[in-house]
């Protein structure tokens, strides 16, 4: 099926400003400032007008309508992300050997899981800020998508192979997700 023509438009909230050419944009907020490369969007025009960004696609298929949607909801987010920003909790848990994380320059460092020697790492993404207090992580930022592959990549490399998950629960695990300044 092809659209002979899909429009959308986007306000630009008043203290954000937006910085867009060639499908790549530079959003910057009170918080932090996100840069994203859109290049990848064959057939779709991405145009700032006044405080709006006007998303077009021509004769596109359903994949480009998608494509279209999925840009504009990740744009809303960078918005939320500028302007207040993202955070999620993380849990250590151990039974019998305790579990010891640290964050050295751009990793996580998980030592003692399930009695190991090695060191597990887990790589921490440019822009994210990981806080380790006691048996909680916190991973902060304003880049939705680098901060939860952030919590993602320290959630899998505490993963378990082997074994039973129902009697062998140590690991490190999403509990909580949330925005910044925002009651839930």
């Amino acid at each position: 099926m092809q659209y002979s023509l899909i429009h959308e438009e986007l306000e630009i909230p008043k203290n954000i400003s937006v910085n867009l050419s060639n499908n790549k944009i530079v959003i910057k907020g009170p918080k932090a400032e996100v840069e994203k490369d859109f290049s990848f969007a064959k057939g779709i025009q991405m145009n700032l007008v006044g405080n709006k960004i006007i998303f077009e696609s021509t004769f596109g298929t359903k994949q480009q309508k998608a494509t279209l949607y999925s840009i504009k909801r990740e744009i809303e987010n960078i918005f939320v992300g500028v302007t207040k920003g993202y955070r999620y909790y993380l849990k250590i848990i151990f039974t019998h050997f305790p579990t010891s994380v640290k964050v050295v320059g751009n990793e996580v460092q998980i030592t003692n899981l399930i009695g190991e020697k090695n060191i597990r790492r887990a790589k921490i993404l440019q822009g994210v800020k990981v806080t380790v207090k006691g048996e909680d992580i916190i991973v902060e930022g304003a880049d939705l998508e680098k901060v939860a592959q952030t919590a993602a990549n320290i959630e899998s490399t505490s993963k378990i192979k082997g074994f039973d998950r129902r009697v062998f629960s140590d690991g490190i695990y999403i509990y909580k997700k949330e925005v910044v300044g925002s009651e839930q």
